[in-house]
């Protein structure tokens, strides 16, 4: 009748529907001498809760102030911010950069162009002076 019990009460523990006083039937059944071959399987769970009852933690907990993750996140948040803001000054100012040099070339090509047509035209007017010279001197030359 025993084992009927014990089995049953087993059944229960399984289904996690006993109470406290039947947990401790079975801890005692289980850790004695006299368990069925059948039940020798349920042996080194009961055991090893006996063993895990009596083991203890030997050292020295420290506690420190818990920091709160909250303010760790809106710190990172601000930073975050900040970098953000950061990036975005400096990267507008390269672009702004970037866009003066190329304004600054096409004006650059631009002169060069107009002073490359007005040389030209200035060598033009050179050489018609040069022979207004040579039209004078011959002149100047007959007339003396």
């Amino acid at each position: 009748m025993e084992l009927a019990n014990i089995e049953k009460l087993l059944e229960k523990y399984l289904d996690a529907t006993t109470t406290l006083q039947e947990e401790a039937i079975l801890r005692n059944y289980f850790t004695g001498d006299n368990v069925a071959i059948h039940l020798q399987e349920y042996t080194s769970l009961f055991n090893y809760f006996a063993i895990a009852k009596e083991e203890t933690f030997t050292k020295t907990i420290i506690l420190e102030p818990k920091k709160s993750k909250k303010r760790n996140l809106t710190w990172f948040s601000m930073a975050a911010s900040v970098a953000l803001l950061v990036s975005l000054f400096f990267g507008k100012q390269q672009y702004h950069k970037n866009e003066q040099r190329k304004e600054a070339q096409i004006i650059y090509a631009q002169v060069s162009k107009g002073l490359g047509l007005l040389s030209k035209n200035l060598k033009k007017g050179e050489q018609a002076v040069a022979v207004l010279y040579t039209y004078e001197n011959t002149i100047n030359k007959i007339l003396k």
